[in-house]
């Protein structure tokens, strides 16, 4: 599966390239300066997911690389999208317009992830999403400059709805964020549970913020459901996993599958709510030496240890500024067209590649919330049950819906 799926990415980088612009040969930094703006949720829902720590994460990418590239400055500026495609969209034409934003990142909301990578691609600025979940963004309105980079709700579903239907929970139920993230990640992991023998018995969905899960939770309770999937995040997630503790849902014999779930959502329902809860992540703090001192250094600094997005952030910064420095110039088609040709190594991520469609290919990891007894600090919380090899986790080339690559 590998072999057929490292030549379809060889193919589709070629195809692709064939509809990038001719690259610039301007040399150097084109306001003498590299500015990276980051755009996030930073007081509502997904603030401990991304937030202020996705702040962090860039301005400590930018000092571990020197704080310079070629020689000048990189700055950071920052703002709260408060989930609102619009908002989003204005800030991104703000900073590109008047402040010289050269890349975008975060963006941890997939209506406004669409909506700043649509604007962005018009104006050639590359987004880095680190945040955003819809496959829509590689996929149907895939653009030559979005990058999206850390998971997506294909890669979700192949680990979690896997392990779930092989160990028989074959009929699923779903509670469903009702915008573009929460749609895609349902309809992703309907098709793993279908592809596996499985069926989908039931779906609702739960506004954004939702603090109320209690009449989702008994109509599918109700629904016969072995399973009942989580197509929520951040702090929603919370609220459904606590409230199904307290109707005792589990107990009762269903299983529930977060279907993205955060370290700091299993923190803040503690082991005793959390223990056994099975899901997907791109990152563990604890991994490897590694990512361990980063994410040691990183809490010294947030208070917390990072999220996979969080760690996608400085990945993404760190190797955005590796292509600049490799391609002499922020130009954006000869940035993108770097980025294209890199194996990314860093404290995120292991020979991952960006391909033509924009989609960052890498593995992904099949992880368990432990026992109380099992964790050995407040912070050691995970164990690691499987690896998702990355022509696994995500969409085939080969099969992408992205004009780049048809």
């Amino acid at each position: 599966m590998f072999k057929h799926w490292k030549k379809g990415l060889v193919g589709a980088v070629a195809t692709a390239s064939l509809t990038l612009p001719l690259l610039a040969t301007a040399e150097g930094l084109s306001d003498d300066k590299v500015k990276i703006g980051v755009l996030s949720d930073m007081s509502g829902v997904y603030k401990s997911l991304e937030g202020p720590g996705a702040v962090v994460a860039a301005k400590m990418a930018i000092e571990d690389f020197g704080g310079k590239v070629m020689g000048k400055t990189i700055e950071v500026i920052s703002a709260d999208h408060q989930n609102k495609p619009d908002i989003g969209a204005s800030t991104a034409r703000e900073w590109i317009d008047t402040e010289g934003v050269d890349m975008i990142t975060a963006l941890d909301n997939s209506s406004v992830a669409l909506s700043v990578q649509g604007l962005a691609n018009d104006k050639k600025i590359i987004t880095m999403n680190t945040g955003a979940g819809s496959t829509a963004l590689t996929e149907e309105q895939c653009t030559p400059y979005g990058i999206h980079y850390v998971y997506d709700t294909h890669a979700l579903p192949v680990g979690t709805a896997t392990a779930m239907v092989k160990n028989g929970g074959k009929k699923w139920f779903f509670i469903t964020a009702d915008y573009a993230f929460g749609h895609s990640l349902r309809d992703n992991t309907g098709a793993v549970v279908e592809d596996m023998g499985g069926e989908v018995v039931g779906n609702v969905n739960a506004p954004l913020s939702t603090n109320d899960f209690s009449s989702y939770l008994l109509q599918a309770q109700s629904s016969g459901a072995d399973v009942i999937g989580l197509a929520n995040a951040g702090q929603d997630t919370v609220n459904a996993i606590k409230q199904a503790n307290q109707f005792r849902i589990v107990q009762g014999g269903q299983k529930l599958a977060g279907m993205l779930v955060f370290i700091t959502d299993v923190h803040s329902m503690g082991l005793d709510i959390a223990q056994g809860l099975q899901f997907t992540t791109a990152f563990v703090w604890n991994q490897n030496d590694e990512a361990k001192e980063w994410s040691e250094r990183f809490s010294e600094r947030q208070g917390a240890m990072p999220t996979m997005v969080q760690a996608g952030v400085y990945s993404a910064v760190t190797n955005y500024l590796k292509a600049v420095k490799e391609a002499g110039t922020d130009e954006t088609e000869a940035v993108r067209a770097t980025l294209g040709e890199m194996t990314l190594n860093d404290v995120f991520v292991k020979d991952g590649k960006i391909a033509a469609n924009g989609s960052m290919l890498h593995d992904m990891y099949l992880v368990e919330a432990k026992k109380p007894s099992e964790s050995e600090s407040e912070w050691d919380l995970l164990k690691v049950i499987s690896r998702i090899p990355a022509d696994q986790a995500y969409i085939p080339i080969d099969e992408s819906k992205c004009s780049l690559v048809n």
